[in-house]
């Protein structure tokens, strides 16, 4: 027998480690991207398919570290979990949110639950995933993102110093939290999602109460008057105008 037939039946077997992330189809622009994840497989897993794939890839391995470097680097893509030590995964992308950062965020869990995904969505990300999930998949998904506008996409709703958050059901005015009932808190969310618009009492009934509004019935004027009372009158503010004969706008504050 010669001595190739040998080598060739004893060669070692091929390891079966290498993930093909993607076949033929890579990015176009290499782009940086930053894992947050703490299972130190996982993150090694995405690391190499992203590095594949054509990506500069940074990793985290816990939401403190993660927040830290998202908010000291330019990064094309988040993909960030959602079970992380010292902060959570919704945390982190809220507080990025908060700092201006937009950077498309992915999320990955473990848990496919809506509750879980409205909570991720509610928090600024663009994208979420469940484990376990395909690589090409993921890959897909953030070539998608990054070809998105990079246009700002405000979790918090403000107008001067007033702020609402919809996922926290919070209601801040010049730093101060204030209380709203629940009906409160949608019109006066239907009024910070449309600024300096005039809106009448036929558009807020159908947004906050959803029933056919009969012309007499006088609870948008007395739900105003509600949230004026709480929002506009302790504070010297009457930005909650009456425009007669059409509805009721929401003044928009003067950029500095």
């Amino acid at each position: 027998m010669s001595r190739s037939h040998l080598e060739a039946n004893h060669a070692p077997p091929i390891p079966h480690v290498l993930i093909v992330f993607s076949s033929s189809v890579r990015s176009v622009d290499t782009v940086r991207v930053l894992v947050v994840e703490d299972e130190v497989k996982m993150a090694s897993l995405l690391k190499r398919g992203l590095e594949e794939e054509g990506h500069a890839v940074d990793v985290a391995k816990d939401g403190v570290e993660g927040l830290w470097m998202a908010q000291e680097n330019p990064y094309a893509a988040v993909v960030l979990d959602v079970m992380l030590p010292r902060l959570d995964g919704f945390e982190v992308c809220r507080k990025l949110r908060e700092a201006g950062i937009w950077a498309p965020v992915l999320m990955l869990t473990a848990r496919d639950a809506v509750g879980d995904r409205v909570a991720g969505l509610d928090a600024g990300a663009d994208d979420y995933l469940v484990k376990p999930f395909s690589l090409l998949e993921l890959a897909a998904r953030i070539r998608a993102l990054v070809r998105r506008d990079d246009r700002a996409r405000p979790t918090v709703l403000a107008n001067g110093d007033l702020r609402l958050d919809p996922a926290t059901k919070q209601v801040f005015r010049d730093g101060h939290e204030i209380a709203l009932s629940p009906k409160e808190f949608s019109l006066l969310e239907l009024f910070l999602r449309h600024q300096g618009t005039v809106l009448t009492r036929t558009q807020i009934i159908d947004a906050v109460w959803d029933f056919a509004y009969d012309g007499t019935s006088n609870v948008v004027d007395q739900y105003v008057t509600y949230l004026r009372r709480k929002i506009d009158k302790p504070f010297g503010r009457h930005d909650i105008e009456t425009v007669r004969g059409m509805g009721y706008r929401l003044r928009q504050a003067e950029q500095a």
